[in-house]
């Protein structure tokens, strides 16, 4: 819904881009968990329950609030009365003690992060003041998207983000941190100095190439809307960081994982997540690097044989990786993967770390954003033959399952298969990749929306998700129609005319007496409808 040209009439609604229904259902799904009551996260349950992991609430808030952005820029921006409420709320959750507590104990430090440390750290409860990057870094950008997207300085107000913090039988009493979005970007860029300018600290000790990219795209946008000139000061001297640790790039292809601060040791990466996610977002400021390194960072952990590509657990990934290096054996045969595979099964490698890592939600949205749509499509087929997608509610969701692989039979074969669910990949990567567009990201940060742009478009009020529609199709199958009141704002001087699920609805004049709106009351159905507005030429 929410498309606007200017051809002469009459012309085919038809024409214009829809969401299809796996889309919108992404989108429901994202209304169904930001309206739940504080305290309840159905369905966003993680591995680990204290919030540390990488599939915690923030990292889920965040992706759907990346999806909201890509799906209003590209998409369907004229929708601004559904689209910026559902941003709110995400932002909303976002600053509930539940997504941020995890801090007071992270803080500590630990032997896990920081091999050296003896003894602990005393804890703090403030999630902004110092490192914690894998917070602070997507709250940024979320407020920074919601002021680019929609021109709201509500977040940019002083003392407009806040944290409460009140345990209820442990501390001094209550205490408060107040925020707005400068300051907010202050104290990152004050980690990011004090570290050097490599990054800012997520755990305590630990710079992730990955989430230090977040942040610097709400700077871009910052940049953009305040005129001022942060990202330009600042890449170089990201860039001169890692160029004095060795490089970005790491022999084996992939991005590092880590850089220890106290140990000044940079972590080799041995799987292709955090690579992919850091891509997936890089590709702003660094495609033609991101697209090059593409095929080598990929190979291996996922193949294409046959037309289908397949994601492969990191160990059969590595062995993949060993043969094709060692035996000049082609990476997208199924030879070679069922050698690797005997590989893997003959080695029976004990466990390693306690949580899996949401492999599938970072490579899905780094496949979307590169524009692999061969692969992505094959991929996303797979998951919805095998991974239980689910419909609740109008949402599309697909639910958590912790068994990284099982053993499907095919015909006399066993094959080790893809299973593992997460709650990050299964509520929000998935649907993210689904609602980008190539370059989405890209684009983003090469033209954010200006104050000045937002201000005279199109846009339609008067609809959201919460009314129980979808891009304006009735999603609730026990409602045959809903009544919803369109209006239709910001029409510049002239004709100006309206379709409604492909049927006419009405003409209008603009600019006399002043008019600049078009309100229509309209029934909708069980079907999505869209809403096409065109000024005649």
């Amino acid at each position: 819904m929410g498309s606007i040209a200017s051809p002469p009439c009459p012309i085919s609604p038809s024409s214009y881009p829809s969401l299809t229904r796996e889309q919108a259902g992404h989108l429901r799904h994202f209304h169904n968990l930001a309206a739940q009551l504080d305290g309840s996260w159905h369905h966003m349950g993680s591995q680990e329950p204290l919030q540390e992991f990488l599939d915690a609430y923030r990292y889920q808030l965040a992706t759907m609030a990346y999806a909201v952005g890509v799906s209003h820029y590209h998409r369907q921006p004229l929708l601004r009365s559904v689209y910026k409420p559902l941003m709110r709320r995400l932002i909303y959750k976002m600053l509930c003690r539940d997504v941020w507590a995890y801090w007071f104990n992270t803080s500590l430090g630990g032997v896990r992060t920081d091999p050296s440390r003896t003894s602990l750290r005393t804890p703090w409860a403030n999630p902004i003041a110092r490192e914690n990057i894998m917070y602070s870094g997507h709250l940024l950008l979320m407020v920074s998207l919601y002021a680019m997207l929609f021109d709201d300085d509500e977040f940019e107000k002083e003392g407009s983000i806040v944290f409460n913090w009140d345990p209820l039988f442990f501390g001094l009493g209550p205490e408060k941190f107040t925020y707005d979005m400068a300051s907010l970007e202050k104290a990152i860029l004050k980690e990011m100095e004090r570290n050097g300018y490599v990054g800012v600290c997520c755990e305590p000790n630990m710079v992730f190439v990955v989430c230090n990219q977040f942040p610097m795209i709400a700077m871009r946008y910052n940049d953009v809307r305040h005129s001022t000139n942060t990202i330009p000061t600042l890449l170089p001297k990201y860039k001169d960081a890692w160029k004095a640790k060795g490089g970005m790039v790491r022999s084996n292809g992939l991005f590092p994982d880590a850089w220890l601060e106290v140990q000044d040791h940079v972590l080799s990466a041995s799987d292709p997540g955090w690579t992919a996610w850091a891509s997936a977002f890089m590709n702003t400021w660094n495609s033609s690097l991101i697209r090059e390194l593409y095929p080598k960072q990929a190979e291996g952990y996922l193949t294409t044989i046959d037309g289908e590509t397949r994601l492969h657990p990191t160990a059969v990934g590595n062995a993949i990786r060993a043969l094709v290096a060692d035996e000049s054996l082609p990476a997208n045969s199924e030879a070679t993967l069922a050698k690797a595979r005997d590989i893997v099964r003959e080695a029976n490698a004990p466990p390693g770390f306690p949580c899996s890592k949401p492999l599938l939600a970072y490579i899905v949205m780094w496949l979307s954003e590169l524009g692999r749509t061969a692969e992505l499509t094959s991929l996303l087929a797979y998951t919805d033959a095998r991974l239980n997608p689910t419909w609740e509610k109008g949402g599309l969701y697909y639910p958590r399952h912790d068994i990284i692989t099982s053993d499907f039979k095919s015909g006399a074969d066993i094959e080790m298969e893809w299973t593992h669910m997460d709650p990050f990949a299964g509520n929000a990567a998935i649907a993210y990749s689904r609602l980008n567009v190539e370059d989405g990201q890209k684009k983003m940060w090469e033209h954010p929306w200006t104050s000045k742009e937002v201000k005279e478009r199109v846009w339609v009020d008067g609809v959201s998700l919460a009314d129980g529609v979808d891009s304006c199709g009735c999603w609730d199958e026990s409602v045959r129609s809903v009544r919803v009141k369109l209006v239709v704002k910001g029409l510049g001087a002239g004709k100006w005319s309206v379709w409604v699920g492909g049927e006419f609805a009405r003409t209008e004049e603009m600019g006399k007496g002043g008019k600049n709106a078009v309100e229509l009351d309209v029934e909708v159905g069980q079907e999505m409808v869209d809403v096409v507005v065109v000024r005649e030429a």
